[in-house]
């Protein structure tokens, strides 16, 4: 019985964000067997958390995973806007229950960290330099990026399927390894989101604040790089 598409996008999120977060804190938190491992195995962790979580659900959902690209297709005409909030909805339950599994998983390892902002950098995503202009800017680039890339993978005369995965994988791969310096990356709003309420909610020994203040870029640059992208696909679809 295949899922239906809210417990997709849900499940889907659910692992992208276990996989991805998973793999910061191998890297962030005290005595892992991955401790220090750097930014390489973080960026490809996630490009496999990516490939992933897109390949188990294509089918049932079309996997989304990203309030971003549910946005991006509703503008390009490619998916109903009644669905949108059901989808958006599944996606932030999703990424905050993939935090959850992060906390459990590495449960020993939070409670030996003591870096506070370390613990935090395995939930969300934070500047190397605060600026709130070039912050936004970046992760709206970053996500115009991804998204442009999803429209033209997912394109009708796409022939891998399921396999459409494995791109989107590596387009994330680049965006890390290329955009991710400056934020993070987050290029998923329930992708920070989620995980920084959970941030917030879980009882973590060392913790400082969630950083609210900062916490609409990665939801606003997402959404607005989702959008241009969105604007300029369906412009270059109606020179054709």
């Amino acid at each position: 019985m295949l899922m239906t598409p809210f417990t997709a996008e849900l499940v889907g999120t659910a692992i992208l964000i276990l996989l991805g977060n998973g793999v910061v804190a191998n890297v962030a938190l005290k005595n892992t067997n991955g401790n220090n491992g750097g930014w390489i195995v973080i960026t490809f962790g996630w490009a496999m958390a990516v490939f992933v979580g897109v390949f188990i659900t294509a089918a049932a959902s079309g996997a989304h995973l990203n309030p971003a690209v549910t946005l991006a297709l509703a503008l390009a005409g490619k998916f109903d806007w009644a669905a949108v909030p059901g989808y958006m909805a599944a996606q932030l339950l999703g990424a905050m229950a993939g935090a959850a599994l992060v906390w459990l998983a590495y449960k020993k390892h939070y409670d030996e960290t003591d870096d506070a902002s370390s613990v935090k950098g395995t939930f969300c995503t934070a500047p190397a330099i605060p600026h709130r202009m070039y912050n936004l800017l970046t992760e709206a680039i970053g996500t115009f990026v991804l998204v442009f890339g999803v429209l033209l993978i997912a394109a009708p005369d796409s022939s891998l399927g399921a396999l459409d995965a494995l791109p989107v994988g590596l387009l994330v791969l680049g965006i890390g390894l290329s955009l991710g310096g400056p934020t993070g990356y987050a290029i998923n709003p329930a992708r920070d989101l989620g995980p920084r309420i959970m941030h917030a909610l879980l009882p973590i020994r060392s913790k400082r604040g969630s950083d609210w203040p900062y916490a609409w870029i990665p939801v606003a640059g997402p959404f607005a790089g989702a959008a241009l992208a969105a604007i300029l696909y369906n412009f270059f679809n109606s020179q054709g």
